[in-house]
């Protein structure tokens, strides 16, 4: 394997992003494990637990009554949302605020809060008043500078209105709901970041004939004829797309030919500064509090950076038995080994520009990074046990850290270039420069 750090390919980009926050309760006392792995930012989706926890984030939870008075602050409850977003701003990770709803499973018996506005407009002006809150000081509020406002999330999670755990409404509805809502809110907020709409994904792509696949009524089928319905509308209208937002938890190697389609499209449809935010993933979640699964994380951030991929939000930063909440024990209140991956990204994240690498090892990969003085590199290993020599071309001496079956992310030595390091299946390895 060799580097050179002294030839930059690009920026490293946030990959160790997460949704929510080990959020206990109403109790913040696990979120300096994410402001110490340096979390970039927060996705605020179904957060504190099922219809938002009654209480957070949700616009039903902060506007409880859609009748009231959209001028009056006394209409706002935003009590506990107050309290999450300065908790996590203490953490110095960046808010990423979903404008909607949190997902209702049990919609089959009774759905509350998942139907289409009954006056967009005045939705619009209710998220207003939200974003003035947060940003602006407005009723009492802060000056927190949050840039991302995400419509909604995954309006076409069901084809059938009646499946749709999401969204109670046509396709076209929440079409209707993002003209109205995201020209109102650039207007009036012309710095901030407007996207969505956190599509389901692009499964269909891997499944058999897609051109077949994308016209029939199939789900994952469906979920790309949204797209391609949403995009020609965002087009057609000239409506503001600073981001579009999707989902999947497939593999990396699913996941980089899915980036690949979305940049493609992006720039068919006209949208070449439109971001492509990967704002939910998480690849296998049965497996979580593995050593495989920590890998299967660090291969997706590494392999990912390499891709046109602007960011990806793991989900979910949450503590609970749940199997998409990989990052935290929900008994011992402990990182598993996959917390340590997103501390290890983020010495490469804090250094800023990606170096080149060539002669990598089968079954390896890799980044480094430089600030044009302090260096670093992480790698994981995909295959079975193997050596591999580290030509750094460098000088420096590198303490060597190791995220493995035994250890998590200790200093086990130091190597120079040209040094031989021995590395187990599954296992992370950060360098550093001294």
């Amino acid at each position: 394997m060799k580097i050179n750090f002294n030839e930059t390919v690009g920026k490293i980009k946030p990959m160790h992003a997460i949704n929510n926050m080990p959020l206990i309760g109403a109790t913040d006392r696990m979120f300096h494990y994410i402001g110490e792995a340096g979390v970039p930012y927060s996705r605020l989706h179904d957060t504190g637990g099922a219809y938002g926890g009654g209480r957070f984030v949700d616009i039903a939870n902060v506007f409880r009554n859609f009748d009231a008075d959209v001028d009056d602050p006394a209409s706002y409850d935003f009590a506990f949302t107050d309290w999450l977003l300065n908790a996590i701003d203490k953490q110095n990770t960046k808010i990423f605020y979903r404008l909607g709803a949190t997902i209702e499973n049990q919609q089959n018996i009774k759905a509350y809060y998942i139907y289409p506005p009954k006056d967009n407009l005045k939705w619009a002006k209710i998220c207003e008043k939200i974003i003035a809150h947060y940003n602006e000081g407005w009723a009492n509020g802060y000056h927190l500078g949050i840039e991302y406002w995400e419509i909604w999330n995954e309006p076409d999670n069901e084809p059938k209105i009646e499946d749709n755990p999401m969204w109670k409404g046509k396709f076209e509805e929440y079409m209707d709901l993002y003209r109205v809502t995201a020209p109102y809110l650039k207007e009036r907020f012309p710095n901030i970041k407007i996207g969505g709409y956190a599509s389901c994904g692009f499964y269909a792509l891997f499944e058999g004939n897609f051109a077949k696949v994308a016209n029939s009524s199939s789900r994952t089928g469906y979920f790309i004829e949204c797209f391609h319905k949403f995009m020609e509308y965002v087009r057609e209208n000239n409506l503001p797309l600073d981001f579009f937002s999707w989902h999947s938890y497939s593999d990396v190697e699913k996941n980089i030919a899915y980036e690949n389609y979305v940049h493609e499209q992006l720039l068919k449809y006209g949208f070449e500064n439109t971001e492509s935010i990967l704002n939910e993933w998480n690849a296998h979640p049965g497996i979580k509090g593995t050593l495989e699964d920590s890998s299967d994380v660090a291969s997706m951030m590494l392999k990912m950076q390499d891709t046109t991929i602007d960011m990806l939000m793991y989900y979910n930063g949450t503590i609970d038995i749940g199997n998409y909440s990989g990052m935290f024990d929900p008994l011992r209140h402990t990182p598993f080994k996959t917390y340590y991956t997103f501390v290890a990204f983020n010495e490469l994240y804090k250094l800023g520009n990606q170096v080149k690498i060539s002669e990598t090892e089968d079954g390896m990969c890799c980044v480094a990074a430089t600030d044009g003085d302090k260096k670093a590199v992480m790698m994981n290993n995909r295959a079975n046990k193997q050596t591999v020599k580290i030509e750094l071309g460098c000088e420096d001496k590198f303490d060597l850290y190791r995220l493995n079956s035994e250890m998590d992310l200790e200093k086990t030595g130091e190597i120079l270039s040209g040094d031989e390091i021995s590395i187990e299946n599954f296992e992370t390895i950060l360098l550093m420069s001294k």
